[in-house]
């Protein structure tokens, strides 16, 4: 049986310090969340004494090869070429101090809520994280409650931003973050973040324009995405055979 690959014993610390922990692979994951993920894969394996069963390898059960790879490209990138940007608080310290400034406390359910949201950058709404969350009667359960209520606190305290889409309130991580914009695919609901400093341009030129002084913006473009834009094309071939 081989033991766990030194790999997956890459320290965080060292990750944090090149800012590359928070790093967003391809699916959204961050770089924390894949190396707990692939150390999942290589204890599942251990556990189960594969003697060939090593994350990557084709008899592991949770494999993912392209987060290895994405991984291996993050560790060579310079941190000027992270989209995330430097901040001076963490988010559980921006939250306790947006808490501090009205008389509350953290609470570890409040606490526990951030943790898990800021484990991976992704888009989602209450019911999605909810559905994630521990059940009642397990260590670290949250009620729906107390979801509902600490999502509308981490908006107003600037960790979230919230918009609604197809008549759901969907959140994603604004602390850390620059302003960004989306393509929306209507077929699979792919939130596809993008930004362009053209976009950014030609608002601030109307904005002058109309003496309006600008705090900001949110546009999401409807359409269909590559792949199911591609799906579609490969139906209609055999359609026509």
């Amino acid at each position: 049986m081989k033991e766990t690959p030194r790999f997956f014993a890459f320290p965080l610390g060292f990750l944090r310090k090149r800012k590359l922990a928070c790093v967003r692979l391809a699916g959204g994951i961050t770089v924390a969340a894949a190396i707990f993920r692939l150390r999942r894969i290589a204890q599942f394996a251990k556990d189960n004494s594969y003697p060939n069963c090593y994350a990557g390898s084709p008899k592991a059960e949770f494999s993912d090869q392209s987060a290895i790879r994405q991984l291996f490209i993050c560790f060579m990138s310079s941190a000027e070429s992270l989209e995330r940007l430097e901040v001076a608080l963490t988010p559980q310290e921006r939250f306790e101090e947006y808490l501090q400034s009205r008389g509350q406390r953290q609470t570890k359910p409040r606490k526990f809520l951030v943790e898990t949201i800021f484990a991976q950058h992704a888009h989602f709404d209450a019911d999605e994280l909810i559905e994630k969350l521990p059940r009642k009667g397990e260590p670290d359960y949250v009620s729906s409650a107390t979801v509902y209520r600490s999502l509308r606190e981490f908006v107003d305290a600037g960790l979230l931003n919230s918009f609604q889409l197809d008549g759901r309130t969907v959140y994603e991580l604004d602390y850390g973050y620059p302003q960004h914009d989306h393509l929306y695919c209507t077929r699979c609901r792919k939130l596809i973040e993008f930004r362009s400093e053209s976009l950014v341009e030609t608002r601030d030129a109307a904005a002058a324009e109309h003496g309006f002084r600008v705090t900001g913006h949110r546009l999401i473009v409807q359409g269909v995405c590559r792949e199911c834009a591609g799906s579609r094309r490969k139906k209609r071939k055999q359609d026509l055979v």
